[in-house]
């Protein structure tokens, strides 16, 4: 992987069912939670996605992030396609929030348009 020396690399742990549709570049809109960490995100910077407990990565290039209220306001605004086409609008959401209650919601969305890397 080549990078410019403006990149920044962040490592983000990611669920294998996730991981697997990033990795086949079929999800390209990760969903986080606005957590202070990730609130300097930008275009131009790197992730590296890592399941957890294992030496498996990938690394995608942020191509946008975007901020929204709720959870529903990103999943109408980015389209549930690019965020899991295995799964329908209401399965998506149901999945975010069992991983993010309510409580972190409320701190805002992101919505990261990604691009992976060759390896």
């Amino acid at each position: 992987m080549t990078e410019t020396a403006a990149a920044r690399v962040r490592e983000l742990h990611l669920y294998r069912r996730y991981f697997d549709l990033v990795a086949a570049r079929r999800k390209t809109i990760e969903v986080r939670v606005k957590y202070p960490h990730l609130e300097d995100l930008t275009p131009g910077d790197v992730i590296r996605f890592r399941i957890k407990g294992t030496d498996e990565t990938c690394d995608v290039r942020v191509k946008r992030v975007t901020e929204y209220a709720t959870f529903e306001e990103l999943l109408d605004g980015e389209g549930p396609a690019k965020i899991n086409p295995a799964s329908s609008r209401k399965q998506q959401l149901a999945n975010i929030r069992e991983i993010y209650p309510a409580e972190k919601e409320a701190l805002g969305t992101l919505a990261i348009e990604i691009d992976l890397l060759p390896q």
